[in-house]
């Protein structure tokens, strides 16, 4: 039975989890009657394929493109380096679940399976029937359509002998269940629902809930609001869609924290019921469209904000990160109910206060975020060329106010404090900007201070880097080329984040810690990320995001030559499916 330490890992191991349960599916396959009466298919409404059979109370759930074109599309993305990492992946996971077992993925898979598969992950609740059993518990249920009966029929009932142990059957409600036994770790089952899915799970207490919930039980498709998300995110052709069941993932994380999320803190999550995504395959990408939403009877609401004009304009086009929104004041507030009731939060907000009130005396919330009521920008920019500097990069924050009096107090007694800790604190001039500079007393530290358009307050730090936007950038970060192919274009928007990757992790511009080589090879694939955020309604919000490869087409033949019967006879993709809808 799989664990996991944190439901943050499910993501990054299912790759794993999909070796596992394939390998129980051809495992067992050839012991499976599949005995079929009847062609026709029983409608499965909206949603993914198989969302019937999942419980509501699943965790997470993943659905995955059997189009054969689209994954050839994929082995396109990335450097030469990543994409042979990623053909190792795909010929390991042929070579052990497929060719290990007597299979091939052409001749055994392709011609019956339906377009797309759908894994979820089950809180230990129905995981096991043990009292025993780890509050880390959880099974897997992997839901595979069945387009073809006859042909799998044909093909996975031929039996085809076990390395290890034996299999036995039973029957649940009048569908045949069969089950591994005698192989440690791998309590594999496996069952025909209908006309229309194989069933296989790790777990025989998921098979039966799983058989529940075809036969009528609640299914994720009665989730309150799913069905209606899904609406505002869907996309024709797409490769993956995914679903956090928040409420259930964050008890899960509690649970396998070092800090549990203390009860009080865990009702106010409730309020959130879920997030659901869609991934589509762009013509140099991957596209995300994701919408969070509330429970219909929380009782918390989200201002109807999309503020987010300015700061892209106000930033240069050389900047090789940001991140922005349209009021730092509400950001902070959200951040901070966030933050207190999640193990997981970089910054602690606690934390944070004590150092600020360390290091100047002052009060962050009250003297600080008090005025930072307007829109506000944190970016990376490069030195620029010649520049006077051990830093390749300089930090610039950006914040609008309404209330420039009390800012200039603020910034003003700041001034003074930093006298205090032996900095240099002196008034200057640049392009006939007057600006505030504070220098350490060995010079290792520069830090200047002053403001755009009468309302918008800057603070750098590192490089020398306030030319570039005083009074104003030569070339603005919005028309930057990168940044318009990159960052998802929503009118009314609530922020933006954007990252150059390859000027980022380049030790020139930026001093990060050396990545271990198999991390490298994957974020080297990459060019760069946008993300665009926006308000749809005072309980969802929308999530855009793209990541853009380094893409190299390959001159190497394809793992799997012949296309699915869902897919075109060419792995290059139609004009319609490179488009974004």
């Amino acid at each position: 039975m799989l664990k996991k330490d944190k439901i943050a890992q499910l993501l990054t191991q299912k790759s794993s989890l999909l070796l596992s349960i394939g390998a129980g599916i051809l495992l067992i396959a050839g012991g499976i009657g599949i005995y079929i009466a009847l062609l026709s298919k029983r409608p499965v409404g909206e949603g993914p394929l198989g969302a019937n059979a999942i419980p509501q109370d699943a965790l997470m759930t993943i659905s995955v493109t059997t189009n054969t074109a689209q994954w050839e599309q994929l082995r396109k993305f990335g450097t030469p380096e990543s994409q042979k990492a990623f053909d190792r992946f795909i010929g390991d996971v042929r070579d052990r679940v497929l060719t290990v077992n007597g299979y091939g993925y052409q001749q055994d898979i392709q011609p019956w399976i339906g377009p797309e598969t759908t894994i979820a992950f089950l809180p230990n609740t129905t995981a096991t029937n043990s009292p025993s059993s780890p509050p880390t518990q959880q099974s897997v249920v992997m839901v595979l359509p069945i387009a073809n009966p006859l042909k799998a029929k044909e093909i996975l009932g031929q039996p085809r002998p076990l390395t290890k142990g034996k299999m036995v059957e039973r029957n649940y409600k009048g569908i045949s269940i069969t089950e591994t036994e005698g192989v440690p770790n791998q309590n594999y089952s496996v069952a025909v629902l209908g006309t229309e899915y194989l069933l296989v799970t790790n777990n025989p207490k998921a098979t039966e809930n799983a058989i529940d919930t075809y036969k009528g039980g609640n299914s994720i498709l009665k989730t309150p609001g799913y069905l209606e998300a899904l609406e505002q995110i869907k996309n024709s052709g797409s490769f993956a869609k995914i679903y956090v069941n928040i409420p259930l993932a964050t008890v899960f994380t509690s649970n396998n924290s070092a800090r549990p999320i203390t009860e009080q803190n865990l009702e106010k999550l409730q309020q959130i019921q879920g997030l659901a995504t869609n991934v589509n395959l762009e013509y140099d990408g991957m596209a995300f469209k994701s919408i969070s939403w509330y429970k219909p009877d929380s009782e918390k609401k989200q201002a109807m904000e999309n503020n987010a004009k300015t700061m892209t304009t106000l930033l240069p086009n050389n900047t090789i990160m940001m991140m922005s929104g349209g009021n730092f004041q509400r950001l902070w507030q959200s951040y901070t109910e966030g933050a207190n009731t999640n193990p997981l939060a970089p910054i602690k907000p606690e934390e944070l206060r004590l150092n600020i009130k360390n290091s100047t005396g002052m009060d962050w919330d009250k003297d600080f975020v008090n005025w930072m009521e307007g829109e506000f920008a944190l970016g990376v920019i490069p030195a620029q060329p010649g520049a006077k500097t051990t830093f390749g990069s300089g930090l610039l924050f950006l914040v609008q106010t309404r209330d420039r009096n009390n800012a200039d107090k603020t910034l003003k007694q700041l001034d003074e404090s930093m006298k205090t800790k032996q900095f240099k604190v002196e008034s200057k001039q640049i392009k006939g900007v007057p600006v505030m500079q504070w220098t350490s007393q060995f010079g290792s530290i520069n830090v200047t201070r002053g403001w755009l358009n009468n309302n918008i307050a800057f603070i750098s730090l590192g490089a020398p880097i306030v030319e570039s936007i005083i009074p104003k950038p030569q070339s603005a970060l919005l028309t930057g080329e990168l940044f318009q192919k990159t960052v998802p274009l929503i009118k009314e928007n609530n922020g933006h984040f954007f990252i150059d990757v390859n000027n980022t992790f380049n030790p020139k511009t930026l001093s990060l810690p050396e990545l271990p080589e198999p991390q490298k090879v994957w974020v080297d694939a990459i060019q760069s990320i946008g993300v665009t955020t926006a308000v749809t309604s005072d309980r969802t919000t929308r999530y855009d995001m793209l990541v853009r490869f380094n893409k190299t087409i390959p001159n190497r033949p394809s793992i799997s030559p012949t296309p699915s019967p869902n897919s075109s006879s060419s792995s290059t993709p139609s004009p319609q499916e490179k488009k974004s809808p």
